[in-house]
């Protein structure tokens, strides 16, 4: 079980990008929580195993590669703080 601290950067805002992000991190049974920032870009932290938070990057490169200008992920221990996922 690992945490990442992930900043999207590009058009991800008024897209649908959070909602998304909220249904394919609930599908993967990660916890954590997404939110947009005053910058425009998107903040999110998802703790689960590597390889399903990697699938959630995935899944949403594919659905909004196009508007994604820049990922950053910091991948940390996992604190096991969350019960769900959720949009902030």
């Amino acid at each position: 079980m690992v945490r990442a601290h992930i900043h999207f950067f590009g058009t991800v805002q008024g897209v649908g990008f959070r909602y998304t992000c909220f249904s394919f991190a609930k599908a993967l049974s990660l916890t954590g929580w997404v939110k947009n920032l005053s910058d425009g870009s998107v903040e999110a932290v998802a703790e689960g195993p590597r390889e399903k938070i990697a699938e959630l990057l995935s899944r949403l490169k594919g659905q909004f590669g196009s508007f994604i200008r820049d990922q950053r992920v910091e991948w940390l221990e996992d604190r096991g703080e969350f019960k769900e996922f959720s949009v902030v």
